[in-house]
């Protein structure tokens, strides 16, 4: 039998539903309290109507949260590209061939190793408030290797994606065709028992426009939804294709002609922006602003991954979004709560509203604002997840 437990004495709640606080996309509740009962949140709103509950935490003047969702991650991976961050610091420009590094050392790492690697930044990113996260695969680009990432990503979470189409393996440099042919056939049968989700890396360097087409058809027939990484390092049509494909996210968006931001716009594909890649690549930012004014859904995410973006604070992707993107901290927070969700097209996280999942996080400080007013600080001094408080 669950019991029910009251968060109290919230400065600012960040519910996500309008209805329910200012009527702001946020729905803002001040001097508010949420009430958890067993792994749902079953009441929200002003502290002075808080329902009776067998149990009461004091949120001390803090802020509370949806925990955070980020839905672009690439955390199967053995190894780090310490040399290529330092060399490309250092004036050399990123592109997609750092990839094999990793898949190299991806390959001769046992399933234990690659797990203990998962699980090692999965914890990292829970103390920083991430209470959901999707992974890919995409670093052994063999059909066992493939499954097996996936396998062991599929221990520890519900949205994962087979990223075969990576980058062309080494194996096959000389025939893309027919890695081609492999991803959308052997390698598929074989990964699409762990997948909830089939991407591919659109991209001059990567797979064109009907490479792409043909990967994502391949996994919708088995059962299996579209993502896309687009139009991250150039042009390209990796967001139109997105969009007639009814993509979940277009993911990165740097490079984006007034077609693609109207196609998103118009669409329900998310525009996913991670800022840490071009953080650490030193490239263009993404112009969420543009997105934003046109109406399209954005959603903010890590990109965590060994190569070009090897972070998992959402909060630091915040500030990143707020300092170089043109977000407001509102639609920052707004884009790696809810804006997430949607790009996993989910409705039971990134809200804190009743029959939402309860995932929350408490600041260290009265307001959402914090997360870009102070980056780089470890605000987040509270997590619960499913109901149960995990930090």
């Amino acid at each position: 039998m669950s019991s029910s437990t009251a968060i109290t004495n919230i400065a600012t709640l960040v519910t996500n539903d309008p209805s329910l606080g200012d009527n702001s996309p946020l729905g803002l509740v001040q001097d508010a309290a949420v009430v958890i009962d067993g792994d749902q949140v079953v009441w929200a709103g002003e502290s002075r109507k808080a329902p009776a509950t067998d149990n009461r935490v004091d949120a001390g003047g803090r802020a509370v949260l949806p925990g955070f969702v980020d839905s672009h991650s690439h955390l199967v991976f053995a190894g780090d590209r310490t040399q290529e961050f330092n060399a490309r610091m250092s004036g050399r420009a990123y592109s997609a061939g750092g990839i094999r590094t990793t898949v190299a050392a991806t390959r001769a790492a046992t399933d234990a190793e690659l797990e203990a690697n998962l699980t090692r930044y999965l914890d990292e990113a829970l103390r920083q408030g991430t209470t959901t996260f999707e992974t890919k695969s995409g670093y052994g680009l063999t059909t066992e290797d493939e499954a097996r990432a996936l396998r062991i990503a599929a221990a520890h979470t519900d949205e994962v994606t087979y990223l075969g189409a990576h980058i062309v393996s080494p194996d096959f440099a000389d025939d893309p065709a027919a890695y081609v042919a492999l991803v959308t056939g052997e390698m598929l049968d074989a990964c699409a028992p762990y997948a909830r989700w089939i991407d591919v890396f659109c991209e001059k360097g990567a797979f064109d426009g009907d490479q792409a087409r043909a990967v994502l058809t391949a996994g919708r027939a088995k059962g299996l939804h579209p993502r896309i990484h687009a139009n991250q390092l150039s042009y390209g049509p990796g967001v139109q294709l997105a969009v007639e494909l009814d993509a979940a996210s277009a993911d990165h968006c740097t490079h984006l002609t007034d077609a693609d931001v109207d196609a998103l716009a118009g669409s329900r594909t998310v525009a996913t922006l991670l800022p840490g890649a071009e953080f650490s690549t030193r490239a263009e930012w993404p112009d969420a602003r543009r997105l934003l004014d046109a109406g399209a859904t954005v959603a903010l995410s890590t990109d965590c991954n060994p190569g070009s973006s090897f972070t998992s604070s959402v909060p630091f992707c915040i500030a990143l979004a707020v300092r170089e993107m043109g977000m407001t901290p509102d639609e920052a927070v707004w884009s790696a709560t809810a804006g997430g969700a949607r790009a996993l097209r989910r409705d039971d996280i990134g809200r804190l509203a009743p029959g939402a999942r309860a995932d929350l996080l408490l600041l260290n400080a009265p307001s959402h604002v914090h997360l870009a007013y102070r980056p780089g600080v470890p605000l987040v001094t509270g997590v619960w997840r499913r109901g149960v408080r995990v930090v």
